[in-house]
């Protein structure tokens, strides 16, 4: 039991700092306090040998202490908070490392008998000691992420104030305009007896009816919109929020089993919540001129930062970021249409990298391309548009892209990229490599789609089998090393503007994206989002489940530090950057983020050995 001079009180307040014991109820605490008790080692002692029995679980109070398997190869090392001994307990067979103090250690000891009782009763102990770091990345994300606004508690079916106002798709135009305006409402669902099949909003009766000149007496069926996007009552309102974001759409039927119980518009969200991405974004297609795109642009990062202060995970607040970019790359290549009137033939915007990924952070550049139908004979029109278009990026606030990956530089014929591909897939050096790997993160934004779909699909089939080509994007994506020192500290700067910080995305984030990019390519995943490939490669067996778990956890985790460190450096008037101090990190943060960069060590290892790294020049 705890010696008498150890206070249970401050037990229980170093329980409460560190996970799983931080997710039990402080009754539950207090009760496993009680039946700890607390022991010395001495710098150099050996807690647990390896290959002897174990029926302990160790807790670190202070000091450290080093796992080393078979008592030979070093695969930790445990810091106040950490524990070990989880293993043999729940193998119930000799440890199969050995646990040795390389500090003066003190460390809190459970009873094996005890540690088995909270295995089955206890959820947060039970997934945390799981075998291998499955889950508690993320969990660690969930805990980090407030969650108190309303937008993001809701669901859509809270948000249903009054019954579905509908009428049947034989209606006539001017008896559903009747209906809205005497309901009150911006939106009429159209079903056919209790099954919803379409929608008709103000904007289809300007748009479709008004500006088309269509007959009030025609049916409603002839303008609605057939098969809206729909969502469930148990839809969070973020994610509403996000639907209507990257749909650009007003309204959302709530329906269950094909029954529309309600609608949510955006108008429900701006009550919740005083801005937001559909808005904005609405009003970013309003602006007739890039000052004017720009200055609602300058909006974008603090309604980001408000999102993840309120709880949205890293990944819904890139793809609000990417949203927005979209948005006013968009309206910028309108104005130019406006002005200098259509391309003269098909063409498409391409954007690349981040954006592309839907991965835009506080502080990305611009990366972006263009695809120009073969006819094309004069490029002039496409010349300008893509300086405009630059130009009115950088005014948003998106910087040129410093090595040069934008339209102005790569604005192509589609012969002339698919010999660009070949030439960079068939002759693979580090230049043409270090170039040719942005251009796999792509996806269309504006333009004749088709011509990015014809194009993407031969070059990622080309690259599948193009061995030394995926050797080289290998052996680069292993060069991008996790800031880790073999004994799990952190490699810091030791000079200049960021002395004794780390770059989490060169050897995180980066590290991440570039192994999990030619994993995807050699399995033919067209998809450029990060998260996507991982479970594409997945669900083809090229990644087993823990192993995809571990990876979407890491990059999540890391994610969301990145963000929140932008966030809190915008928030000081200071410029975003990727660079973190250890001690801005809580004890939990730090432990957590060496497991992550672990994960990004171990995907490396399997991609080393895959393509004998080792050997490419």
């Amino acid at each position: 039991m705890v010696h008498m001079d150890v206070e249970v009180a401050e037990v229980v307040d170093f329980l409460a700092q560190h996970a799983p014991f931080s997710e039990l109820t402080g009754a539950e605490r207090r009760a496993l306090a009680k039946e700890l008790s607390i022991r010395y080692f001495r710098r150099g002692t050996v807690v647990i040998e390896s290959g002897a029995p174990n029926h302990s679980l160790y807790i670190i109070r202070s000091g450290a202490v080093d796992i080393a398997e078979g008592g030979q190869d070093l695969v930790d090392r445990d810091e106040p908070g950490d524990s070990f001994g989880s293993s043999s307990l729940l193998s119930r067979s000799p440890s199969r490392y050995r646990a040795t103090a390389v500090e003066d250690t003190l460390a809190y000891v459970l009873p094996g008998h005890r540690f088995q009782q909270l295995m089955r009763e206890s959820d947060p102990v039970r997934d945390f000691y799981t075998p291998r770091q499955r889950g508690r990345l993320s969990q660690l994300a969930r805990e980090l992420q407030k969650s108190d606004d309303s937008i993001l508690r809701l669901d859509a079916g809270d948000m249903i104030v009054r019954a579905p106002i509908a009428a049947p798709p034989s209606t006539s135009i001017r008896e559903a305009a009747e209906i809205m305006t005497r309901e009150r409402v911006s939106a009429l669902l159209i079903n056919e007896g209790d099954q919803l099949v379409g929608i008709l909003t103000d904007r289809d009766l300007r748009s479709r009816v008004v500006l088309q000149g269509v007959p009030n007496t025609e049916p409603v069926s002839s303008v609605m919109t057939r098969n809206p996007v729909r969502v469930s009552p148990e839809m969070k309102a973020f994610e509403l929020l996000m639907v209507m974001t990257s749909k650009k759409i007003h309204h959302l039927p709530v329906v269950r089993d094909g029954r529309a119980l309600g609608l949510v518009s955006a108008g429900d969200l701006m009550r919740l919540e005083s801005s937001n991405p559909v808005v904005l974004i609405g009003e970013i297609g309003r602006r007739n001129d890039p000052e004017g795109i720009a200055e609602v642009a300058r909006q974008a990062p603090r309604l980001a930062a408000q999102l993840l202060d309120q709880g949205a995970n890293a990944d819904d607040v890139s793809h609000v970021l990417t949203a927005i970019a979209d948005a006013i790359t968009g309206r910028l290549i309108q104005l130019v249409e406006i002005d200098r009137g259509p391309a003269p033939h098909p063409w498409c915007w391409v954007t690349l990298g981040s954006q592309a990924r839907h991965e835009l952070g506080f502080a990305s550049d611009q990366d972006h391309a263009m695809v120009i139908a073969d006819e094309a004979t004069d490029l002039s029109w496409y010349e300008e548009a893509a300086e405009r278009v630059v130009a009115g990026l950088e005014l948003a606030g998106l910087k040129r892209c410093p090595g040069g990956a934008m339209a102005t530089n790569w604005h192509l014929r589609s012969r002339e990229w698919r010999r660009q591909f070949a030439q960079w897939v068939n002759e693979p050096e580090s230049k043409a490599v270090l170039h040719a790997q942005i251009f796999f993160d792509a996806r269309p934004v504006h333009g004749d789609f088709t011509l990015f779909d014809e194009l993407v699909g031969g070059v990622v089939s080309g690259a599948q089998h193009a061995q030394r080509f995926l050797g080289h994007l290998a052996a680069m994506a292993v060069r991008r090393e996790p800031p880790l020192t073999f004994f799990r500290g952190f490699v810091l700067e030791n000079s200049g503007a960021h002395k004794d910080q780390f770059d989490i995305k060169a050897g995180g984030l980066h590290a991440i994206i570039e192994s999990v990019r030619v994993l995807a390519l050699a399995a033919g995943v067209t998809e450029p989002a990060t998260l996507t490939r991982i479970e594409a490669l997945r669900a083809a067996g090229r990644l087993n489940d823990d192993t995809a778990a571990e990876l979407s956890d890491a990059f999540e985790f890391i994610s969301f530090l990145r963000l929140r460190h932008q966030a809190e450096l915008m928030a000081r008037n200071e410029p975003a950057n990727n660079f973190i101090a250890p001690d801005q990190l809580s004890t939990a943060e730090r432990r957590h983020l060496r497991y992550a960069f672990t994960a990004v060590r171990q995907i490396q290892q399997t991609i080393q050995y895959q393509w004998q790294t080792h050997l490419m020049n």
